[in-house]
């Protein structure tokens, strides 16, 4: 039952975001907009609430539980990353809106790029772990620590690793190779060798 509930809020969270974002830069409904898009970690109540009341249902407590609450976690942690993600194609491809920038691969901002998924994934980390365990006073005793005890080291063990990568580029930058134009650490695509020919032969017509 917990994995189908899953399945279902994960469709609707995108469900509703594409919502939103239609009604956005689609239908000029700002408004509407605005309120869809807040609603969306109301998708993620209701999946937690839902397995609460699993649990003290009678149910068995096991991994789908402790994978509800860690959707709810990551949906805290990256959602508004996505949100903003999902907001950028979709102003580009339906509203005429900028190419979106492709994550920075050199320099300070590739740095402080994986500083950024660290936080989201530490935020992400500490609301799992914090709504797993609340799980087990919620469930009237249907819960015990022992049956989530995995999730608490693997979480963590994600989230020191995240941050271990991003001190690594703190320490070691990544430096772009020789010859490759960076801007704000994104490599800035280089003509292919027979457009070069055909700007500098019109060029040397206009001189």
């Amino acid at each position: 039952m917990i994995v189908t509930l899953i399945v279902a809020a994960e469709i609707s969270w995108w469900i509703v975001l594409g919502l939103g974002l239609s009604a956005r830069y689609l239908l000029r409904w700002r408004r509407t907009s605005t309120l869809l898009l807040l609603g969306l970690p109301a998708v993620d109540l209701a999946l937690y609430a839902l397995t609460v009341l699993d649990l003290r249902g009678g149910a068995t407590a096991s991994w789908t539980h402790a994978l509800a609450a860690s959707y709810a976690g990551f949906s805290v942690g990256y959602g508004p990353s996505l949100v903003a993600w999902a907001d950028r194609h979709f102003l580009h491809r339906f509203a005429g809106g900028p190419k979106p920038l492709r994550s920075p691969v050199y320099g300070p901002e590739r740095t402080a790029h994986e500083w950024r998924i660290a936080q989201r994934t530490v935020v992400s980390a500490v609301i799992t772990l914090t709504l797993i365990t609340l799980l087990v006073p919620l469930s009237a005793g249907s819960a015990h620590f022992g049956t989530f005890a995995p999730w608490y080291w693997r979480l963590g063990i994600a989230a020191v690793v995240n941050v271990i990568v991003a001190g690594c580029f703190s320490i070691w930058p990544k430096e772009a190779p020789a010859g490759v134009t960076v801007v704000d650490g994104r490599v800035v695509e280089q003509p292919a060798p027979a457009e070069e020919s055909q700007q500098r032969a019109s060029q040397d017509k206009v001189s």
